[in-house]
């Protein structure tokens, strides 16, 4: 038995992964999904890694999978704790002693984002369907409304502060239909900063929505 431990994006709210949880359970593995305090203008990355830090506890055979804005915990976390592996899903994949706010400047998201929006033939200008809910069943959308919250600011000013990424398997698992990180930008990125090639599924930015049976078979060949 493994344990999933599943780290949300922007906004904190651990029903994200719901959906894919209840598939890993049914398939006999322990999943902690941690809520983090998205909206808290007091919590930063510290408080963020201490929280997932001290939900694995002391388990073992755990897989850190991590999601969009979680992708600047992970390095964090496995640096801490042991993990057997870390995944990244549409994640935001940082360089040693950045901030999630310099990040989006500094590996040319806005271009890639345009360029993929004029390539796609939709808007530029980004709005929720567009960008993260274009291929959400909106009986899904609707069950996680109660659950979507802001991000607050003190996360993108802190450092991730980590000498390199720890010595585990690192995987980099990449939305097809991505629209808010373009799977050639996030290609681009895991080969620049992990030296690893993403495996691509179907789906948008909120993957584990969209797709959760081809998210929780990916994660079970971890």
């Amino acid at each position: 038995m493994s344990t999933y431990v599943l780290v949300p994006g922007a906004g904190g709210s651990s029903w994200y992964w719901s959906y894919v949880a209840r598939i890993l359970i049914d398939a006999g593995h322990e999943v902690v999904a941690v809520d983090l305090p998205g909206p808290d203008e007091a919590a930063g990355l510290p408080e963020y890694v201490d929280l997932v830090c001290a939900a694995i506890g002391g388990r073992r055979d755990v897989v850190l999978v991590a999601h969009s804005l979680g992708g600047f915990t992970a390095p964090l976390v496995a640096r801490r704790v042991p993990v057997r592996a870390v995944v990244l899903v549409n994640a935001m994949i940082p360089a040693p002693g950045e901030t999630a706010g310099d990040w989006w400047d500094v590996t040319g998201w806005g271009e890639a984002r345009t360029l993929a929006a004029v390539r796609g033939g939709y808007p530029v200008e980004f709005d929720l369907a567009t960008y993260f809910l274009h291929d959400v069943d909106p009986r899904v959308a609707a069950a996680g409304e109660p659950y979507q919250r802001p991000e607050g600011d003190a996360v993108f000013r802190a450092v991730c502060d980590f000498g390199s990424w720890p010595d585990v398997p690192l995987r980099v698992l990449t939305g097809a239909d991505d629209r808010f990180f373009p799977a050639e930008f996030q290609r681009r990125i895991a080969r620049e900063r992990l030296g690893v090639d993403p495996d691509l599924l179907p789906g948008g930015h909120l993957i584990a929505l969209s797709q959760p049976r081809a998210v929780a078979d990916y994660l079970l060949g971890v």
